[in-house]
């Protein structure tokens, strides 16, 4: 055993070396940039032809969804039971991109997003951050935001004051 002990060494040595030096293998960004864009538009159409499965099989089981709602907080679960009841009725809401951006951690295993929808409450903004099970992408986090025009805040301050100025100081509370 002691005559191998140097060589065991050297050849552990080596590969550690080796491994610390050895250029990473460039991800493929544009290979999943186009399946994520797939991913996404098809999730997006799944809703608007009321396609439960083709919508919530998109998202992975412990994914999140936040609504527009500052109570809208939900994992995958509970944003299914909140959103079956607009699927059963044939339409559950159909959010058009306009526009989109992709990125990716160096590993290339993890990827997030942002986008402008065109949707029924105009211009939406959602992003998300999506992680490859295997080869195939899943959306782990989901965020729906109501863009708010820069000159209408003061305008719309008044309404959201109306619903949220309760909520907050009960979560202060908290």
């Amino acid at each position: 055993m002691k005559k191998l002990t140097p060589y065991l060494l050297a050849a552990s040595l080596g590969f550690s070396a080796y491994t610390y030096i050895a250029p990473v293998k460039p991800i493929d960004t544009k290979a999943d940039t186009a399946a994520i864009n797939t991913l996404l538009n098809d999730w997006h159409v799944a809703a608007a032809k009321a396609d439960y499965n083709g919508y919530f099989d998109k998202i992975a089981a412990d994914g999140h969804y936040v609504g527009t709602d500052a109570t809208e907080n939900w994992d995958k679960k509970a944003f299914e039971a909140f959103s079956k009841p607009y699927f059963e009725k044939g339409k559950a809401w159909d959010f058009k991109p306009l526009e989109r951006h992709v990125y990716f951690s160096k590993d290339g295993k993890t990827a997030w997003f942002d986008e402008l929808l065109d949707t029924w409450m105009k211009a939406c903004r959602g992003s998300g951050v999506l992680e490859k099970e295997g080869k195939t992408w899943k959306i782990k986090h989901y965020v729906l935001s109501m863009t708010v025009p820069n000159d209408a805040t003061k305008e719309v301050l008044p309404l959201k004051a109306k619903y949220e100025d309760a909520l907050i100081e009960k979560m202060k509370k908290q």
